[in-house]
């Protein structure tokens, strides 16, 4: 079963969808058939509204389904309701970044491509804290809190069930000072100490790469359980943009492999990330 409250509420939406689709109803000939409205049903597949275990077991009697996958349906619904450990933090968390901090903990992979910034998940607590401070609007409090969530999600780079990471990272990223050198040189010995981690993979896409297959920065989830599709996940200042569709999924995963093509080895951009470090140094 999937670990976060977040990836139970998505297995839980995939599953009630595909039940309608076999039973090929709408969702508002659904909703009739319960005295519910179409919207309900809808909000139930998308994961936009809290589900009851007894709105599960009213649609799976409907439905005509087992024993067993009724209950196991009414678990995920019970557990989705859980509070992640990321959400007592939630005033420095918008909503929209809720939501992938819960699907990132269950991944078990996990592809990103960064053209401007330090990846997150190797970003140090001094990095972290400058971009809160230049570019949100937040209470000190807040960014704490931002920051302080941050920094517990690398946890999962170093545990033994954690999802196997792929970074390519712009070498402008790598160059562009946050903060001052001193900041930077912290910082990029920090990504060399990440990138040594059994599960992490790190590319460079130098200057001189040539033309590559992106636009900006964008992440992909792969899950263990083959009924959980990959998603890609870009955000933006105030919102975000989950793609799961077969097409979607196909064409990032197209782009991403494009920029492994493009980026140095992992040995030559270890050689490249050291040779930023001396500089950084001087």
């Amino acid at each position: 079963m999937a670990g976060s409250p977040t990836a139970r509420r998505r297995r839980l939406s995939i599953e009630l969808k595909k039940l309608r689709e076999q039973s090929t109803l709408t969702c508002a000939q659904v909703g009739a058939a319960l005295d519910w409205s179409g919207s309900k049903v809808n909000r139930m597949e998308t994961g936009s509204g809290r589900v009851q275990p007894s709105d599960i077991d009213a649609l799976c009697r409907f439905y005509g389904t087992t024993d067993e996958l009724r209950e196991f349906l009414k678990s995920l619904a019970r557990q989705a309701k859980v509070r992640g450990w990321w959400q007592v933090h939630e005033s420095g968390i918008p909503e929209w970044f809720n939501i992938y901090i819960g699907l990132e903990q269950d991944a078990s992979t996990f592809r990103q491509y960064q053209c401007e910034l330090v990846p997150g998940l190797m970003q140090t607590h001094a990095y972290a804290s400058e971009l809160h401070r230049t570019g949100a609007h937040m209470s000190a409090e807040d960014i704490d809190r931002a920051v302080r969530v941050r920094m517990e999600r690398q946890a999962m780079l170093s545990q033994p069930d954690g999802p196997e990471a792929w970074f390519i990272v712009n070498e402008g990223a790598l160059r562009n000072v946050i903060g001052d050198r001193a900041l930077m040189r912290e910082q990029i010995e920090h990504v060399l100490d990440t990138a040594q981690l059994p599960s992490v993979t790190l590319q460079v896409l130098p200057f001189d790469s040539g033309t590559y297959p992106a636009t900006g920065s964008f992440t992909m989830l792969g899950f263990p359980a083959p009924e959980d599709p990959d998603l890609v996940y870009r955000d933006g200042i105030t919102d975000a943009v989950y793609l799961e569709g077969e097409h979607h999924v196909r064409e990032y995963t197209r782009a991403f492999d494009g920029l492994r093509a493009a980026a140095l080895s992992p040995q030559r951009s270890t050689q490249l990330i050291e040779t930023v470090l001396k500089e950084y140094a001087r």
